[in-house]
């Protein structure tokens, strides 16, 4: 990798988006790149919109600032498709990972992506509802980033995932979010 990837994260609090960002980093890094993950927040509350960044290199990161041209946009609340430009920024060549269970072409259509722009969607919460019984999207979107980046591999992640939740949640939750991981990884589908 000879450029910084730039992920941009929309979503809101409670889901697990900075985690996520933190999660996706954590793994990069074991894979020998610098990393960044770092929240960007409004009202801290439950439920209000938030933002979330990485940036990923093969070369030390000197810049700390938020990431104004994603390369790629990771929404995992759709509502907030209604109310916030996610598209601001992103260079034609961006890709978009939407937490939905329509179609990327309907996806498309909704948020006036460019046909340069990739689109992909997947049911994260759906799949964290079947994997651990929670709306708790953030697992899925990380496989799904996972995939869509190709800067990590699964397994990479997986890895990360046990030793971060190891610490915090019994067994049978950690699974869950392992399994969860792996379908956002399977399931999340190219428009």
């Amino acid at each position: 990798m000879s450029e910084t990837l730039e992920i941009r994260w929309h979503g809101r609090g409670g889901q697990g988006t900075v985690t996520a960002a933190k999660v996706f980093a954590d793994a990069c890094l074991s894979g020998g790149r610098y990393v960044q993950a770092f929240p960007e927040y409004g009202p801290e509350r439950s439920g209000a919109p938030l933002r979330a960044y990485n940036r990923i290199s093969a070369k030390e990161l000197r810049m700390h600032c938020p990431v104004l041209n994603p390369n790629i946009v990771v929404i995992v609340d759709p509502t907030l498709l209604d109310g916030i430009n996610v598209t601001e920024g992103a260079p034609d060549d961006a890709s978009f990972i939407v937490n939905t269970s329509k179609e990327p072409s309907e996806i498309r259509a909704k948020m006036g992506a460019k046909d340069t722009q990739k689109v992909f969607t997947v049911d994260a919460t759906r799949i964290a509802i079947d994997c651990f019984g929670r709306a708790m999207p953030n697992s899925p979107m990380v496989g799904a980033l996972a995939k869509v980046s190709g800067i990590v591999t699964l397994e990479a992640v997986l890895e990360d995932v046990r030793k971060s939740f190891g610490k915090k949640f019994a067994q049978k939750i950690i699974d869950g979010n392992l399994e969860a991981v792996k379908r956002g990884y399977e399931e999340v589908k190219q428009g």
